[in-house]
């Protein structure tokens, strides 16, 4: 009974910490250098012509709510299970020999397919959602691999580009994120729980604009517009297009 106490009083301080998670190998990280979200209010001038797809339709692993990750009949990976969750349908991410994974408690896992070894865990979600903030940190979206990078966004108001051969957090931005997400050469463009478009820079993760959206729903790209629901916003500016 002590030990249970022990690792729940970990868990529960898992964002904050800096250390070895006692459930899952890997070193903890801040998610954050700041508390709020900075909005520049800039101009994008080079609009971007085409969305960063990645076709992971040949990905044998399956994943369930309960953070087991499957080849068929064989367990690959077991993460902790969670009682509040999202339903949702999970997949991970294949590349190579490795898989990436978004975990309904928060984090992303690089698993080595060949051995089923860890390679590391980042966490996506904010510090004080995990004392109390929030009761759920799923990845529902699906994660996007970009050269070395990973970007994935959780309903832990998180959404972080993460080094996909270190696993460290490059740059988090503190939003929520249900719904698929478009990532172009420069920029991302994010529907966040908070009823926001962000468009974000890819380099360095600041927020040159948002501006409130009538649907939380996938974003495209079409033009010189994000097009979300039926509503179109100027990539330039943010604005909605009368």
């Amino acid at each position: 009974m002590r030990k249970l106490f022990a690792v729940l009083g970990c868990m529960c301080a898992l964002g904050a910490c800096d250390k070895h998670d006692p459930i899952l190998p890997g070193v903890r990280t801040s998610v954050f250098n700041h508390a709020n979200i900075k909005v520049e209010n800039k101009n994008i001038t080079d609009i971007p012509t085409n969305e960063i797809v990645f076709n992971n339709d040949n990905c044998p692993y399956t994943q369930d709510n309960a953070n087991v990750i499957r080849n068929g009949d064989k367990k690959l990976f077991s993460g902790f299970p969670t009682k509040n969750t999202v339903a949702a349908d999970k997949k991970p991410i294949c590349s190579g020999k490795y898989i990436y994974a978004g975990l309904t408690t928060g984090e992303v896992v690089k698993i080595n397919t060949t051995n089923r070894n860890i390679v590391w865990i980042a966490d996506v979600f904010r510090p004080s959602n995990m004392t109390g903030g929030a009761p759920v940190v799923d990845i529902i979206a699906p994660i996007v691999p970009v050269k070395n990078a990973i970007f994935a966004g959780g309903l832990g108001d998180a959404f972080c580009k993460i080094n996909a051969t270190s696993g460290v957090k490059q740059w988090c931005v503190n939003i929520g994120v249900a719904v698929p997400f478009v990532i172009t050469e420069n920029y991302s463009f994010v529907v966040a729980t908070d009823d926001n478009l962000y468009a974000i820079a890819n380099k360095d993760g600041a927020v040159y604009w948002n501006t409130p959206v009538q649907q939380q729903a996938k974003p495209t790209l079409d033009g010189k517009y994000i097009v979300v629901g039926r509503e179109k916003v100027e990539i330039a500016t943010g604005n909605i297009a009368e």
